[in-house]
């Protein structure tokens, strides 16, 4: 009985569009079904020797990866307990005691993000000192100069979300120095806290940056660094 409704399902025009080779039981299948699946075949068809090996890559952009993700769960979660508003935001976070595991939950967003800001830049090191960044490398290089400038502003723009003393001098200091930027740094302060002073438009601005804009940008070029590393032979090998 069991038998006939696994290969009733497996029959079905559902199952079909989804794995279009059926049942992996051949190796003409499993290799046309990880041919077609794509979360199989973003990973190349051949691994060099190298690549394997931990103290070569460490696993830093993997590490990276993995906090990017753990960052986007909890933030999510956190979204459902914060309000970006100058009369909310500082209780909102108090109140996380209150809630089931709610300190854990901050608490891992924030390690999370200070170890990203730390894994990327040791990443951006190793890719350096083994100089992968060199032909046909070099466009996956920029894609990851791009990527750490981009985990820098997801850190500074939610440094200012939980709305307490610290937050907010740090912003006004870090906003202060933008100021002195030749030519520039009197609009870029006023672009990013949309008034002269870190008040409620800054706090909305921040917000929106750090939960939409910048991980968005993020997981776009993610996806296109993966991609790149793929089509350009997987991981460079060693000097």
């Amino acid at each position: 009985m069991k038998k006939g409704i696994l290969q009733r399902i497996s029959d079905s025009a559902v199952w079909r569009s989804i794995f279009r080779t059926g049942i992996p039981d051949t190796d003409l299948k499993r290799s046309m079904f990880i041919f077609h699946n794509f979360f199989f075949h973003i990973f190349p068809t051949k691994i060099k020797r190298h690549g394997l090996q931990f103290t070569y890559t460490f696993c830093l952009g993997g590490i990276s990866c993995l906090l990017f993700i753990i960052l986007t769960v909890t933030g999510i979660l956190l979204m459902f307990h914060y309000t970006p508003s100058i009369e909310r935001a500082y209780f909102d976070m108090q109140a996380l005691a209150l809630i089931f595991n709610g300190k854990i939950l901050r608490n891992l967003h924030r390690w999370a993000a200070h170890g990203m800001v730390v894994t990327v830049f040791l990443h951006m090191v190793r890719v350096f000192y083994t100089h992968s960044y060199r032909p046909p490398r070099e466009f996956n290089w920029v894609i990851g100069i791009g990527l750490f400038i981009l985990t820098l502003g997801l850190s500074y723009t939610g440094y200012l979300l939980p709305w307490d003393q610290l937050a907010y001098w740090g912003i006004t200091v870090g906003t202060t120095i933008m100021s002195y930027t030749p030519f520039l740094g009197k609009h870029i302060r006023f672009f990013v806290l949309g008034a002269d002073e870190v008040g409620h438009e800054a706090l909305l601005r921040f917000y929106v940056l750090h939960c939409v804009v910048l991980p968005f940008a993020a997981g776009l070029l993610m996806a296109i660094h993966f991609w790149r590393v793929r089509k350009d032979g997987g991981i460079s090998g060693p000097l």
